[in-house]
C-alpha cells in the first residue's frame, strides 16, 4: 500500500491557509476536511489539494509530512507553484 503527503490550501473566501498531512487515499481524505471530519484545523474552511508526493510506506510519508510543516520557505514554494 503507498501513501501520501499532501499540501492543502483552502479556497475560502478572505482566508488564507494551508495544510499538511498523510495519507494512503488522498481523495477520501479530502472529502473528510471539505465535510469538517478531518483535522481539527481544517473545519469550517473548503480546500483543494495543491501538492502531493507518494511514498512506499506510511514512515516514509509521515517523516515528509513533518519536514514539509516545519520548513515554511519550502510550503510557500510549493503555494507560489500552484498559484502559476
Amino acid at each position: 500500500m503507498h501513501y501520501f503527503t499532501y499540501m492543502l490550501k483552502s479556497v475560502s473566501p478572505g482566508i488564507k491557509k494551508t495544510y499538511v498531512g498523510y495519507t494512503n487515499n488522498i481523495r477520501k481524505r479530502l472529502l473528510k476536511h471539505n465535510s469538517n471530519a478531518g483535522a481539527k484545523t481544517t473545519k469550517g474552511y473548503k480546500w483543494v489539494v495543491i501538492y502531493f508526493k507518494k511514498f512506499k510506506n506510511k514512515h516514509e510519508a509521515m517523516s515528509y509530512e513533518y519536514k514539509l510543516k516545519n520548513n515554511r520557505s519550502l510550503r510557500k514554494q510549493i503555494l507560489n507553484k500552484s498559484k502559476e
